[in-house]
């Protein structure tokens, strides 16, 4: 065995990894199966990093003191059970990234609501000048971040993937906006095995520190109430538990009483709509007053915040239809909240990498919503035969432009074009933002 710190993965977590590594004199060698991409080959190679493409040599992998697994790597890859059988310790980028920061770390994971929430708390952070940065599954990777530049504050926007092989990382304030299944062909389709690594953000809390959770969240809550958890628990409620919250809203107000600090601010004051991100914003705020933020500015942020990328994006109106880009709802759950808050008649673009979605959770907004189905993928026919009973315009296309295309011949005035696809990309995109993009782009060409 070397005293080598050996990377998987040649994308932003591993390569930010081998940067930090490189930055802090540790001999690194990083290793893709596949090519790896050339913005990222440029840092390896201008920094003398050591790195290998198209290949994985087990020989020099299986020398090494420690492996970093980069979060897009499955754990049921060979390679992965040969590290594990040599005893060889595996962590996560996020846990590396960890080791070389004092930072104050605020952390979000959930199955939906992350960006959203994410933003909000680096942008509410950054109006009061901060030294804040944002990271992890949003922007730069957190190695990368913190090789670049020592921060006071970091939030975080961390997945189920980059919560596994966590060690100590430990956030001073961690949030789960909520747990739906999601991800399950990760996870052996064992929901379980999803959730506990979701709740990986809390189990090196201490009392000092604070979970904030969505109560009304069944699975959540459920959780919280058979787990052994030791940080500060302050739950977000609409209305429901009042008395057992120090968040909670109530005739169209939302409520928070934290550190003997009360606040108000209406609902109808925030900038973004709809029941899911009064939530995002409920607990952005929660952050803020944690961290002493004036109420004042709390309420200034929520109500100027612009919406983000590829989440509920408007990207224009063509003949009074709107089309809406919500690439980035890749699961059943966030549809759901898109389909629910469309007040005209939806085309719905759908499809993609199917991650074992049970689409019956739809049925009822899509008879109420949705007056055709445009499906965007290489494999439409688990969609098709889900829904053909409860539409009778389902349409099949297998390009960003032929989709968008035949969304403008079906739409009408005061309809709506949803890209939501309920799915990931990776069957005809790089990613959702690729996917989000395109549809940007087919749209502005219409």
């Amino acid at each position: 065995m070397s005293d080598r710190l050996v990377v998987l993965g040649g994308g932003e977590s591993g390569v930010g990894a081998a940067f930090l590594a490189f930055k802090k004199g540790i001999d690194v060698f990083l290793s893709d199966k596949n090519i790896i991409k050339s913005k990222f080959k440029k840092i390896l190679i201008e920094n003398d990093i050591d790195f290998e493409e198209g290949i994985h040599s087990h020989e020099i992998i299986l020398k090494a003191k420690e492996v970093i697994k980069s979060p897009g790597i499955p754990n049921d890859l060979d390679i992965i059970k040969k590290i594990s059988r040599k005893k060889i310790p595996i962590i996560s980028e996020i846990e590396f990234a960890y080791r070389f920061t004092n930072a104050n770390i605020i952390a979000v994971t959930g199955s939906n609501g992350k960006t959203t929430t994410t933003t909000l708390i680096y942008e509410i952070l950054k109006s009061v000048n901060l030294n804040v940065g944002v990271a992890g599954n949003i922007g730069n990777s957190f190695s990368f971040l913190i090789a670049l530049k020592k921060f006071d504050y970091i939030v975080l926007e961390i997945s189920s993937f980059q919560l596994e092989h966590i060690k100590n990382f430990k956030p001073k304030i961690a949030i789960i906006t909520n747990i739906t299944k999601d991800h399950l062909e990760r996870y052996n389709y064992n929901f379980q095995n999803y959730i506990d690594t979701k709740f990986n953000i809390s189990k090196n809390q201490v009392g000092s520190d604070y979970l904030v959770y969505d109560s009304d969240d069944f699975i959540t809550n459920s959780e919280i109430k058979i787990r052994t958890i030791k940080s500060k628990k302050i739950g977000l409620s609409f209305g429901k538990n009042m008395s057992e919250n120090q968040v909670f809203t109530h005739k169209k107000t939302i409520y928070l009483h934290i550190k003997n600090n009360k606040l108000m601010i209406p609902i109808e004051n925030l900038s973004l709509k709809g029941m899911h991100n009064t939530k995002n914003s409920m607990a952005a705020a929660t952050v803020a007053q944690l961290l002493n933020i004036q109420n004042n500015i709390i309420k200034e942020s929520l109500s100027n915040f612009q919406s983000i990328n590829h989440r509920m994006e408007h990207v224009l109106t063509i003949q009074k239809v709107k089309y809406i880009n919500d690439s980035k709802a890749t699961n059943v759950n966030a549809v759901y909240y898109a389909l629910d808050s469309m007040k005209n008649p939806t085309i719905w673009i759908v499809g993609g990498v199917d991650k074992g979605n049970e689409y019956e959770h739809l049925f009822s907004l899509v008879r109420q919503k949705v007056k055709a189905i445009v499906c965007l993928g290489i494999d439409n026919k688990k969609i098709i035969e889900s829904f053909s009973s409860i539409s009778d315009s389902i349409h099949e296309t297998s390009s960003m432009m032929e989709a968008v295309s035949i969304c403008y011949k079906l739409a009408r005035p005061n309809d709506t074009v949803l890209l939501s696809p309920a799915c990931s990309s990776f069957d005809l995109f790089e990613n959702f933002e690729d996917r989000g993009n395109q549809f940007k782009d087919c749209v502005r060409k219409l």
